[in-house]
Parts: C-alpha cells; sequence; structure tokens
C-alpha cells in the first residue's frame, strides 16, 4: 500500500503556490506510506539547453566542495554550478551531460544520481513524509506541475534509492501503488535492449518500460498504453515529464484514486483527503480514473 498524489497548475497563481498545496497531499497519504517519501517538481522549460543532474549524498552533512572543484578543473559539461541543499545538490551545466555522469560515478561513487534532464528536479529520502517534506521544503518550490509518492515497502529495501518517484531518461519520473506479477520478465526483455537499472524494486520495471518505447518514438500516451499490454499486477501509475502528466490504473482498477479538475488545476490522490483542502474543491469535477484508460493532462 502507497500513496500517490499529483497536481497541474493551469494557472500562474496556482503555480506560485505548487508545492505549498502539494505538501499537505504529500502528508495526506502518511498512513499509506510511513517508510520514504518523495516528490518531482517541474519548473523549468523542457526545451532548455541547459542541463540539471540531482544528486543525493550519504550524509546529511556532505562536503560538496571536492565535487564542484573535481568538475571545475576538468572542465566538464561546459560552465558548471552547483547549487547544494543538504543531502541534495543540483548540478546545472551547459555542455553534455556524459562525461559529468561518469566523473561522478567514478568519484564520488557515494553519490546517488536521482535524475538528468532540463525541466525536473527530484527531491526523495527515507522517514515520514512530513520530515521529508520539511527536509526538502516542498512548500517552497514553485513549478508547473509536480508528482508525488509515500511508500510502504512491501518488496525491495527502504532506502532513497527504492523511494519513488523512478526516473527513466531525462525529465520523465514515475510513482506506483501496488504490484506488479511480471517485473523480472519485463526486466529482462528491456535490458536486452540495453537500458540499465539502478535498484530492485518493481517499479522500476514499469519505469523502464516505457523508457524503453519513448526512446522508440512513442510519445507518452502510446508509450503507456503499450505498457497496458505488457504489466501484469495491480497498479496505479502516475507519471510526469517536462510538459505533461500521465495517469492509468491497471484492467480491474483495485488501487484507488481519484481526480478533481477545474478551471484553476488537476490535482490527483489515491484518496480523496489529500484534496480537500485545495482552492474551491467544492466547485471541482470529481471522479474516479477508469480502469486501462490512459489520462493526460498537458501544461
Amino acid at each position: 500500500m502507497c500513496g500517490l498524489v499529483g497536481l497541474l497548475a493551469k494557472t500562474p497563481a496556482i503555480s506560485e503556490q505548487l508545492g505549498a498545496l502539494m505538501r499537505p497531499m504529500l502528508e495526506g497519504m502518511t498512513q499509506r506510506g510511513p517508510d520514504s517519501a518523495g516528490f518531482a517538481i517541474f519548473n523549468q522549460s523542457p526545451d532548455s539547453k541547459a542541463w540539471r543532474i540531482n544528486v543525493l549524498a550519504p550524509v546529511e552533512d556532505y562536503d560538496w566542495a571536492p565535487v564542484s572543484s573535481t568538475l571545475a578543473a576538468k572542465r566538464l559539461g561546459g560552465k558548471v554550478g552547483l547549487n547544494a541543499d543538504g543531502r541534495h545538490a543540483i548540478i546545472e551545466l551547459s555542455g553534455d551531460p556524459a562525461p559529468v555522469l561518469v566523473c561522478l560515478q567514478e568519484e564520488f561513487p557515494a553519490l546517488d544520481v536521482l535524475s538528468t534532464g532540463h525541466a525536473m528536479d527530484i527531491y526523495k529520502d527515507v522517514g515520514l513524509p512530513r520530515e521529508v517534506a520539511e527536509r526538502y521544503r516542498l512548500d517552497e518550490r514553485t513549478g508547473t506541475h509536480a508528482i508525488g509518492h509515500t511508500r510502504m515497502a512491501t518488496e525491495s529495501e527502504i532506502t532513497p534509492r527504492h523511494a519513488h518517484p523512478f526516473v527513466a531518461g531525462p525529465d520523465f519520473c514515475i510513482v506506483h501503488n501496488g504490484s506488479l506479477s511480471n517485473p523480472y520478465s519485463v526486466r529482462k526483455r528491456v535490458q536486452r535492449r540495453g537500458i540499465h537499472f539502478d535498484s530492485n524494486n518493481d517499479t522500476e520495471s514499469a519505469a523502464r518500460f516505457i523508457q524503453w518505447r519513448l526512446g522508440e518514438g512513442d510519445d507518452l500516451e502510446t508509450a503507456v498504453t503499450h505498457g497496458l499490454r505488457e504489466l501484469d499486477g495491480f497498479y496505479t501509475l502516475l507519471m510526469g515529464d517536462g510538459k505533461s502528466m500521465a495517469l492509468v490504473r491497471d484492467p480491474f482498477a483495485c488501487k484507488p484514486a481519484v481526480v478533481a479538475e477545474t478551471d484553476d488545476y488537476v490535482a490527483i490522490a489515491s484518496e480523496f483527503r489529500s484534496l480537500k483542502h485545495l482552492p474551491h474543491i467544492n466547485e471541482a469535477s470529481i471522479y474516479e480514473p477508469k480502469p486501462e484508460r490512459v489520462y493526460v493532462w498537458k501544461v
């Protein structure tokens, strides 16, 4: 059992409050997932030429200075800046991120690379949703849309790496409530196509499958439709990329989800209690997503 939340802003007013509105949504799912939590904020242009690498350190008081000086000395990634925030840091660069990623892996193996892209920042960690939201100042974040997750681990260990969202390719991430019955067969199929896995979590199999389909030229809706044919189990999947938010439920719709739409926003949660604080919620169109239907909302 886990909790999903998502919020897409249709107006600048909601964009400015995105994190403040998301925090009670995330914390409202605490009973569904007290082990770890995370969120993705989309707050940049996906068409930007600048790259953003989100990195998580093993300790709160991590010394980021050697990372910054090493990247500068090696002149990797063009113009490079590092913005640290406790255990989390965003490396901003103007050039190719590939040599930077290699450098991080070889010289700073204790760091977890959470995401690489142009538009998305990822924050995830072990702890109660309230603790993770406070640690990474969710209520101060602004952006076009966001998705979040609270995890109750039913398989694989409880670590930041196994927390959601799972990233699969630039500016794409996924959160999942449920369980897959065929994650290893999906994993083997995708690995044969050269796609690397970072964990043994079943959600990553879904994320990497959709990553593969996107790499084959599918748009997000088509990729998720292919996923419906291949992924077996009971699940609700909520996804985000630089320009949209998407939702799908398995053919039996066993895992709960509710959507609220107004002229100002689209909001999603596993349970309505995470939506009741939203502006004008009494005037929203509220409905339960249908099974096997792929819902996509554009920013």
